[in-house]
Parts: C-alpha cells; sequence; structure tokens
C-alpha cells in the first residue's frame, strides 16, 4: 500500500536575510523535520552567488543576491527571519521598513538587538519574534529563548516554534531575561568546551593518548548530560550517587571546591549576561 507523503508544518514561504552558518543549520533542520518543503525557503545574502549556489545545491532552496528580486521575496513573504550579523542589521532594517505589510512576522537571531530598537529601525510595530539560539542547532541539538513583541498573534507565535524546535529545545520567556539565557545557553556551549579542554589535558599528562583522552572525555560529558535528562533526577542527586565518603572523586570535587568552581561559574554567567546588556545598549546608542 502506498504510503501519502506527511504534510509539512507550514506551507507558506519563509525567506532568510542572511545565508549563514546558523540560517543553514535552521534550515537544514526545518527540512529533515519536514516544517516546510525546501521550495518554500528563500534565502538572501548581499554578495556572495558561490554561497547561494551552494545552498540550492544542497538542499533545494530558493536563493538570490539580485536587488530587484530580494526586494519582492522581502515584500510577500508572510515570515521573514533576519539572520545577518549585527553590523550588517541597522542598514538592513531600515531598508526593510518600507516593504513591509502589517501582517508580516519578522523573525531575529540577531544578538544583542532589542524587539523595541527593532521596530524603530523598521519604522512600525511589527511584530517581531526575537530569538538567541546558540550552536549545537547546527547538530539539531540546540536551546533556543523566544520573546515576541505584544503585536505576535497566537498563530505566529506557533510559526516561531515550530521553525526553532526543529533544531532542539525552545524556551518561550520574557525578553528582558534574554541576557540571562544567552550567559546559559547561548554562550553555555564554551564553557562547557572549557572544561572538556582541561580534561583532555589532564589526561594527556597523566600519560593517556591524546585520541583515548579525548573520546574519554566526550563520553563522559555526553553520558552526563543524558543521565540527568533520561532520569529526570536533578544534577545535584546524581552528583552525590557518584561521590563515596572520602572515596576518590570526592577528593576531586574538594579541589573544585577550594578553587570556588560553583560561584565561578555562576559568576562567568552573570558577566556574560552583563556583557550582552553592554552590548545591546552600545549598539542601540550607535544607532540613535
Amino acid at each position: 500500500m502506498c504510503q501519502q507523503p506527511a504534510i509539512p508544518l507550514l506551507n507558506h514561504q519563509i525567506v532568510f536575510y542572511g545565508a549563514g552558518s546558523m540560517a543553514e543549520a535552521i534550515v537544514r533542520g526545518m527540512i529533515a523535520r519536514n516544517v516546510v518543503e525546501s521550495g518554500n525557503i528563500v534565502m538572501l545574502n548581499r554578495s556572495s552567488s558561490e554561497r547561494l549556489s551552494e545552498l540550492r545545491s544542497r538542499y533545494g532552496v530558493l536563493g538570490s543576491n539580485d536587488p530587484e528580486q530580494k526586494n519582492e521575496y522581502l515584500r510577500t513573504a508572510p515570515v521573514i527571519v533576519l539572520a545577518m550579523k549585527p553590523k550588517d542589521a541597522a542598514e538592513a532594517l531600515r531598508s526593510l521598513g518600507p516593504l513591509l505589510s502589517p501582517d508580516q512576522l519578522v523573525i531575529s537571531m540577531i544578538a544583542g538587538m532589542t524587539i523595541r530598537t527593532m521596530q524603530g529601525l523598521l519604522g512600525k510595530s511589527q511584530p517581531v519574534v526575537r530569538t538567541m539560539p546558540n550552536t549545537s542547532s547546527s547538530i539539531g541539538l540546540g536551546a533556543t529563548g523566544i520573546a515576541y513583541s505584544k503585536e505576535v498573534d497566537e498563530q505566529s507565535r506557533r510559526t516561531a516554534l515550530n521553525i526553532f524546535e526543529a533544531v532542539g529545545l525552545t524556551s518561550v520567556i520574557d525578553e528582558e531575561r534574554m541576557e540571562t539565557l544567552t550567559g546559559i545557553s547561548g554562550s553555555g556551549p564554551a564553557y562547557i568546551y572549557y572544561m572538556m579542554e582541561a580534561m583532555i589535558a589532564a589526561g594527556i599528562r597523566g600519560g593517556l593518548p591524546a585520541e583515548q583522552s579525548r573520546e574519554l572525555t566526550v563520553q563522559t560529558v555526553l553520558g552526563a548530560a543524558r543521565m540527568v535528562q533520561q532520569t529526570g533526577e536533578e544534577p545535584a542527586a546524581l552528583r552525590k550517587k557518584v561521590t563515596s565518603p572520602n572515596g576518590s572523586t570526592q577528593a576531586a570535587l574538594e579541589v573544585l571546591e577550594k578553587g570556588d568552581f560553583f560561584e565561578t561559574v555562576i559568576s562567568a554567567v552573570n558577566r556574560c549576561a552583563e556583557r550582552s546588556r553592554e552590548m545591546g545598549l552600545a549598539l542601540e546608542k550607535e544607532l540613535s
């Protein structure tokens, strides 16, 4: 018996204004999870025809850097995802504003740029969704924070969630908490990579071959994350289960405590959030 092909979740066009690695990760996830057909995805960039050709060949998407064609796509697309660098955003948004109709949804992946700033640059109270995905989205294990402007209706909220759920977990937050989220999940992979670097180095210094030390570290981190995810237990409870009194694990944890590891990580998250806030304010000041 023939099986009917699955119907995509979204049957309208989505334009990615910017064609970098994060935009590609989202597109790959949406196609793989049948969120939208590849023919309904348009990718735009400023100059690189080679990059667009590569994306068209790889995913079957549409693409253009022709100014007139780009404007037509932007004028008519129900959903526009802003995926350009912050330095290019002001000019792009000022040009985009006059093209938009009130019912078009703008989804931003631009770091540090607030909804208020985006609407100011657009020159209108456009429905805007602000997001902060992380780099693990590229393998479908991302964590994305999402905040909505008051103009975003329920259907558009669902559309935004469908897009980012294709590449991992989504978390809807108030926009004023976006910097805290940046400190945890936006930049969080870097903290884990840094600890992995140290663990690998310790293994090598202890006499393990570099590749073996790397494999053991990667599997240990992966296993620990899965344990928290699959058992539903708190990290503190799982830590206690593997920490025998006066044992080797306790001895290691005492060294971390002596270095104020717990509070240092909290300080790092807080500083990341603070710096994200500073960068956002600097961007607003520059644009004003």
